[in-house]
C-alpha cells in the first residue's frame, strides 16, 4: 500500500549562504495493508521529515513515494489533495481548524468532503467523540476553545472519522490518560483489522509494542555528512 524507494531529502539554508543540509538518502520502506510500522531514531534523525514527505508537505529531492497508485514525489497538487481526501489520513499532534466551526462538524468534515450524507457523517463523529470522552455539551462549540488534551482527542476523532486505506500517526497517545490511551489503541487496532497501512511515531513503547508489527530505525536513512 505504501512503497518508498531511494528517497532523498535535503534542506537549503538560505540565511546561511545557501548551505545544503542532506537529511535523507536511499530510504526504502514498504508497508502492507493491515500493517503498522513504527519509525524510531534519535531526535533529528528524520522521522517527522519522512512523514511530511509521505503526506506531501515536504517535496522529495529524489526517489519515489507510492501510496496506492499515486507517487507523492511526482504528483500534482490536485492529485495530492485527492489522495488526502480519499486515501491518506494524518493524525498530527496539533489541531488546526477554522475558528467558530462546531466540534461535531470538525470531526465529520472528512466524511462530508467525500459526499457522505450529513446524518451518517455526524453519527460517526458522535460515536468517536463519545468514545474519546469529549462531553456532549462541547460538541456544538469550537474546539479552539478547548484544553490541549481535549483538542488532541478531537484531532484523533477527526483522523479516524473516514476509514482511510493509509494512515500517518504522529504520537497519537502522547499526553493521554490511561482511559483515552486505550481508546486510541483500539482505534488503531480496528483500522489495521480493516486493512489500513499505518506508519507512526510512538515514543510510548508499550503502545508501540501493542499495535506495531515492525520497527524501522530511520537513522539508517540518514546520509553521512562531511565534517
Amino acid at each position: 500500500m505504501i512503497e518508498i524507494r531511494n528517497l532523498e531529502k535535503s534542506f537549503i539554508l538560505h540565511n546561511q549562504g545557501a548551505a545544503v543540509i542532506p537529511v535523507m538518502a536511499g530510504a526504502h520502506l514498504d508497508v502492507a495493508a493491515g500493517e503498522c510500522v513504527a519509525l524510531t531514531g534519535a531526535s533529528g534523525a528524520g522521522k517527522s521529515t519522512l512523514m511530511r514527505m509521505i503526506y506531501g508537505n515536504y517535496l522529495a529531492n529524489g526517489g519515489s513515494i507510492k501510496v496506492g497508485d499515486v507517487d507523492v514525489a511526482r504528483a500534482e497538487p490536485r492529485e495530492i489533495l485527492t489522495l488526502r481526501r480519499e486515501v491518506l489520513g494524518y493524525v498530527s499532534q496539533f489541531l488546526r481548524v477554522v475558528p467558530r466551526v462546531p466540534t461535531l462538524t470538525v470531526v465529520a468534515e472528512p466524511l462530508l468532503a467525500l459526499g457522505t450524507p450529513v446524518d451518517e457523517a455526524e453519527a460517526r463523529a458522535k460515536d468517536l467523540l463519545a468514545q474519546l470522552n469529549i462531553p456532549e455539551r462541547l460538541w456544538s462549540l469550537s474546539p479552539t476553545t478547548f484544553s490541549g488534551g481535549e483538542q488532541q482527542r478531537v484531532n484523533i476523532a477527526r483522523g479516524f472519522a473516514h476509514r482511510y486505506p493509509a494512515l500517518l500517526l504522529d504520537e497519537p497517545t502522547a499526553s493521554l490518560d490511561a482511559k483515552n490511551r486505550e481508546v486510541v489503541l483500539s482505534l488503531i487496532e480496528d483500522a489495521k483489522a480493516g486493512g489500513a497501512a499505518i506508519i507512526g511515531i510512538f515514543h510510548d513503547e508499550a503502545a508501540r509494542d501493542r499495535v506495531c508489527d515492525r520497527v524501522v530505525d530511520v537513522t539508517g536513512f540518514t546520509p553521512v555528512r562531511a565534517a
